[in-house]
């Protein structure tokens, strides 16, 4: 059975799309800790993150950066944020969580309440700062 990452790259799931390339997936996570917080996923589906290949890894990491240098043009952080946790899915994904403090990394903190306007709003916001 495929997860709900593999659903939302095989376009199944609506998502809010950043970016992709033949290889990633970065869209905005739905159970936000901040504006901006979004993940950053393999198309490939594996379930441990350091299972990946070491040419996948190493190009997640490029990736994930085009996507933090547009989050901390787009939002006033003073840093994005990377952690790999990965429990709730099976599906290898990084997050990216523009932050002002470590506290905002929590993911025990209550999570933003975000309509589906503000999503747009972010996601163009986002995407104005990609280069």
């Amino acid at each position: 059975m495929s997860s709900i990452f593999t659903k939302i790259i095989d376009r199944e799931f609506n998502a809010y799309i950043i970016d992709e390339d033949e290889d990633f997936i970065s869209f905005l996570d739905i159970n936000p800790l901040t504006k901006g917080h979004c993940l950053v996923v393999p198309k490939k589906e594996v379930d441990y993150f350091f299972d990946l290949d070491d040419n996948l890894l190493k190009k997640i990491i490029l990736f994930s950066k085009k996507i933090s240098c547009a989050l901390k043009r787009a939002f006033k952080c003073k840093r994005v944020g990377m952690t790999v946790i990965g429990m709730e899915v099976p599906h290898a994904h990084i997050h990216l969580i523009p932050i002002n403090s470590e506290s905002e990394m929590n993911f025990s903190n209550e999570k933003l309440n975000i309509n589906e306007v503000e999503f747009k709003e972010i996601l163009i916001k986002i995407k104005k700062n990609l280069t």
